[in-house]
């Protein structure tokens, strides 16, 4: 009888500890699906706090420079130097983004913007130089664009990663609400991921291909002081009087109705006018 009473107060015992473990792995899941909604920002805000604290590294970045370069100057033929400088954009491996002329009020010019490796900048510069013996203007940056560089790196990098743990939560989630709360974070996310990758493709665009205008062009004579002869005057005025007679009699054949009108009422006034007198 006493070990029937053990065995019923053992099954008593061994089923409540069940049902304690299953309100407790409830509650623990409940907790999960907590930290999957509202809280999911902060989690992933501080993983990605971490992964930008294991990025930083004491290494030595390589400088980013963008050199740009504009001259301007005189030739005695335009043709000439332009088969200069494509010669020169040749050799340097660059190619020619635009290609324009024009005329000023005495002078003739050409415009051409070249983009080229970095590394060909200085080259290019002395081979286009070569010859000219004073320019107009002759200007030459180089701006440091490093600490931008590494800076746009490293926020990419940092949304990439946040982006792959949004990635996880949402394939933890198992409820509707939650889905959809991760998934417009995600896409919010991939919008700034674009957007940095479009502005590092151009820096880095900037930094490998420099860019330099250079324009050249020829003083035109002035064509005040040339003089015409007399017999060209004369026969300038002849065929102006021949033009003028012409145009006269064009106009004649327009208005002949007008003046054949003018003449009858002339006419009739003046036969009045003499009936009158009488």
């Amino acid at each position: 009888m006493k070990s029937k009473l053990i065995i019923v107060f053992a099954l008593f015992f061994v089923s409540l500890s069940c049902k304690k473990t299953d309100a407790a792995a409830e509650e623990s899941a409940d907790m999960k699906m907590e930290v999957l909604s509202a809280p999911a920002k902060a989690i992933v805000s501080d993983d990605a706090n971490s992964y930008e604290s294991d990025d930083t590294e004491n290494k030595i970045p390589e400088q980013k420079i963008i050199k740009t370069g504009n001259l301007k100057f005189e030739t005695d033929n335009l043709e000439t130097t332009y088969q200069q400088v494509k010669s020169a954009v040749i050799k340097g491996k660059a190619f020619i983004q635009n290609d324009s002329e024009g005329k000023d009020y005495n002078s003739v010019y050409r415009k051409v913007i070249v983009r080229i490796p970095n590394e060909n900048f200085d080259v290019f510069i002395k081979d286009v130089s070569n010859g000219v013996s004073y320019f107009d203007n002759k200007e030459i940056n180089a701006q440091d664009v490093t600490a931008e560089y590494i800076d746009l790196d490293a926020r990419l990098k940092t949304k990439r990663k946040l982006e792959n743990r949004y990635l996880e939560l949402l394939a933890k989630a198992n409820k509707m609400p939650d889905m959809l709360a991760i998934e417009a974070q995600l896409s919010t996310i991939r919008e700034e991921i674009e957007a940095k990758e479009g502005q590092l493709k151009y820096l880095q665009n900037q930094v490998s291909m420099s860019t330099i205008t250079i324009e050249f062009y020829k003083t035109v004579a002035e064509k005040s002081g040339v003089t015409i002869s007399y017999g060209a005057k004369v026969w300038n005025s002849f065929k102006s009087g021949f033009y003028s007679i012409s145009s006269f009699f064009l106009w004649l054949l327009e208005v002949w109705p007008f003046i054949i009108l003018a003449i009858l009422l002339f006419y009739f006034i003046r036969k009045r006018f003499k009936k009158k007198n009488i």
